[in-house]
């Protein structure tokens, strides 16, 4: 006797809306996985166990494959027997706290910033870029992949600005190197703009921007100069700005804020 189905996952809809394919690029393969996870209804890493459960099939048959190649354009993807409608694009910022990880599962149990998005009543989003847990401030995040891939490109993106409590008063000759950049393993780090926000007797603020975000360049940057940071939050996304909305709490960009970021090609 078959086992029972597993019953539906609320978060893949029925079939209210028109059916999914991948329209990631028409003709091309793509990792099954990768073509849920661009539609908008879950992450890769979710996608992945839902194959593995045997919950998805390709052209009416299951595959246990996250890689295994699909057409797009072509291929009939099905989870639990339904085929995923292609969910509406949304486009949210966050005022992340404090000691939460900017991923959809964490594996030591720590809290995620999806804490702050469980009210929310939205499909899947993935986070655009990231803060680390230490960092605090403006984190996008959307189900559009294209849009997300033009303002995390290092080239064309937006530019990134901080505000950075460190532990010193630092002096115009250290700004100037926090421009002028150092060799960190092998890699170069430099801001845009470093500049004096306000001091105190022992520590200071900087407002410093940032071209392209990688890996903690912020922090690896002024620790090569001996600086360490007390507090860093980011303030603002090329002309979209933190403002005033609550630690914790966030709100959805309005047209005209999606694409001063990126523009979206009339979607």
């Amino acid at each position: 006797m078959p086992a029972p189905r597993p019953p539906r996952d609320p978060r893949v809809p029925s079939r209210t809306h028109p059916p999914m394919r991948d329209r990631t690029q028409p003709g091309v393969r793509h990792g099954l996985a990768r073509v849920l996870s661009k539609q908008g209804v879950c992450s890769r890493t979710e996608a992945a166990r839902w194959i593995a459960e045997g919950r998805v099939s390709v052209d009416g048959r299951i595959v246990r494959d996250p890689e295994f190649p699909v057409i797009a354009g072509r291929a009939v993807v099905r989870v639990d027997g339904h085929e995923p409608a292609v969910a509406p694009r949304h486009y949210l910022m966050l005022n992340k706290p404090r000691g939460l990880v900017t991923t959809t599962r964490d594996e030591q149990g720590r809290d995620t910033v999806y804490r702050c998005l469980e009210d929310a009543g939205l499909p899947w989003l993935a986070p655009v870029g990231r803060l680390d847990k230490a960092s605090e401030g403006l984190l996008l995040f959307t189900n559009d992949p294209a849009w997300a891939a033009r303002i995390t490109d290092p080239a064309q993106g937006p530019d990134k600005t901080y505000h950075v409590q460190v532990d010193r008063v630092p002096g115009a000759s250290l700004l100037e190197a926090l421009r002028t950049g150092i060799e960190v393993d092998g890699e170069h780090l430099s801001a845009r703009d470093a500049r004096l926000l306000r001091a105190g007797e022992r520590n200071a603020w900087l407002e410093i921007v940032l071209e392209e975000g990688r890996n903690r360049q912020i922090r690896r940057l002024l620790e090569a100069f001996d600086v360490r940071v007390l507090r860093l939050v980011r303030v603002a996304i090329g002309p979209i700005e933190l403002g005033t909305l609550a630690k914790g709490a966030w709100r959805l960009l309005d047209a005209h804020e999606r694409d001063a970021l990126a523009p979206t090609g009339g979607r």
